[in-house]
């Protein structure tokens, strides 16, 4: 079951596609988070939203904001992955415990045995302030991603 709106987010630390650790609470009074939980590297739908979140980084993050991509895949492949489609942003393997994270969140499909199509926005206090779940093949609204995160770190539109 997904987390509801007001909920306390699970805090997790995970290994980045540089081998980094990062820590959800590390954010906690500084930033608000949009989390992007996403099946697998390399599909034409989560390249396609990685590369637009890359093209759009400047807007999606600002000194209150972060944007942190998670999914079943392990670091190295999320290195290649974020090297070839040129991702400058966290990219974090929820890979062992298979998918822990994203069943902390509610979004693990245990049939396929990846994170669903799901976003998070944690406020600067450590609370889910918005989520969206799509279905694996529909890709997410980067728009709509960018207003709530930027509403639950109360950032002007720019």
């Amino acid at each position: 079951m997904e987390l509801s709106v007001g909920a306390d987010a699970p805090d997790f630390t995970l290994r980045d596609q540089f081998g980094q650790d990062v820590t959800l609470s590390s954010f906690r009074g500084e930033k608000s988070v949009l989390l992007m939980f996403y099946p697998w590297a390399f599909s034409n739908v989560c390249t396609g939203e990685m590369q637009g979140i890359r093209s759009r980084l400047a807007e999606f993050l600002t000194f209150d904001t972060e944007v942190i991509g998670i999914s079943i895949d392990h670091v190295y492949t999320l290195r290649t992955f974020s090297d070839e489609a040129g991702i400058n942003f966290p990219l974090l393997a929820d890979f062992w415990p298979h998918g822990a994270v994203a069943r902390a969140y509610g979004v693990f499909d245990e049939k396929i045995g990846v994170a669903r199509r799901s976003s998070y926005v944690i406020d600067k206090e450590g609370k889910v302030a918005w989520s969206i779940h799509n279905q694996l093949g529909d890709s997410r609204d980067l728009d709509q991603q960018l207003e709530q995160l930027r509403a639950a770190a109360q950032v002007p539109s720019a």
